[in-house]
């Protein structure tokens, strides 16, 4: 994605590339953007683009839940063998 190349030419250098830095950045980054371009850039990116960008979106959905959930504890395991 050209967006990507393009901000990790500028950052490159600048900051550790720590999960704090990234955010900030993405964050940054997002705030400047309305729908319709965020839409747009979803529209250009290639099939594979696409499917990771699905994947990591659900992968952190998912984490988010699990992690806020408090049924999922470690006395919980369903047995599923009958």
């Amino acid at each position: 994605m050209k967006l990507v190349d393009e901000l990790f030419e500028i950052y490159r250098g600048r900051l550790q590339g720590t999960d704090e830095d990234l955010d900030m950045i993405a964050l940054a980054v997002i705030e400047q953007f309305d729908r319709n371009e965020l839409m747009e850039m979803v529209y250009e990116m290639k099939e594979e683009e696409l499917q990771y960008f699905i994947r990591l979106y659900l992968l952190e959905m998912l984490k988010e839940k699990f992690s806020k959930d408090d049924t999922n504890s470690a006395t919980f395991r369903p047995n599923f063998l009958h």
